[in-house]
């Protein structure tokens, strides 16, 4: 492929799956109690100055731009939320490429979808994508987003920002909390660190997690079907009283 425009362009089984594997992480994210107390996490100095030496060259250049366009600062006060920086979510996209085990194929996809921007930008506005304006930008992303490998870009690129905002802090992004904080989502304890995330833990543990997440979903279908099984009886014996009642 050369661009986002590519005739032969199939969307990949990686993009499918992981689609769904979302979904379901962000209905389990749900939640509307507020946060009171949160432990701090900050990013290493080592990768602050890393990253900061990444994002003047592209694709961490490009990708940050793109980011903060998806997720721009507030220009209202009376819906003000955090931004794609508030949020590191560059710090997140950061650890997803770098240490969490993301599949090659999608790597991959997203660096090479910062030349295939970048092109399209130089060849409808003159201009790398970096040093358009914001309704510039708005225009080169709305027209990439028309093929749909540009599409596919941008949603996984976004999926990102929401993983960001909706993750414990220890993956990177999220610092304190704030996207949390936002939403008014009350997230569970206690919350992993470095060295404790999933992708950290040994296999025999993470079979664990996975057989108590499956026991835990067990449980709850059977209370369900429980309280199913409660209202019919209820309701079969309070049709029976009232016959007694008329005979």
């Amino acid at each position: 492929m050369k661009s986002f425009f590519d005739k032969n362009y199939q969307t990949p089984v990686w993009f499918k799956e992981k689609n769904l594997s979302r979904r379901r992480f962000l209905k389990s994210a749900a939640g509307a109690s507020t946060i009171t107390a949160l432990p701090s996490f900050a990013l290493s100095a080592k990768e602050l100055k890393t990253l900061k030496q990444l994002t003047k060259t592209d694709p961490w250049l490009t990708l940050d731009a793109t980011l903060m366009h998806l997720l721009p600062a507030s220009t209202s006060a009376s819906s003000s939320g955090p931004s794609a920086k508030d949020i590191k979510a560059l710090a997140y996209l950061h650890q997803v490429m770098t240490v969490q085990p993301t599949e090659q194929d999608e790597k991959e996809f997203i660096l090479k979808g910062v030349g295939w921007l970048n092109g399209f930008s130089q060849s409808q506005k003159n201009k790398a994508f970096v040093a358009l304006t914001f309704d510039k930008k708005e225009s080169v992303l709305r027209g990439i987003s028309k093929s749909r490998a540009g599409e596919n870009w941008l949603t996984t690129l976004l999926a990102y920002v929401f993983e960001a905002m909706l993750a414990p802090p220890a993956y990177g992004g999220n610092p304190n909390g704030v996207g949390w904080q936002w939403l008014e989502h009350k997230a569970g304890f206690p919350l992993p660190e470095a060295g404790q995330r999933y992708f950290e833990l040994p296999p025999r543990a993470r079979a664990k997690n996975e057989i108590a997440i499956q026991e835990i979903a067990t449980a709850q279908t059977n209370v369900n079907q429980g309280n199913n099984n409660i209202a019919r009886v209820s309701s079969k014996t309070s049709q029976a009283v009232k016959r007694t009642r008329k005979a």
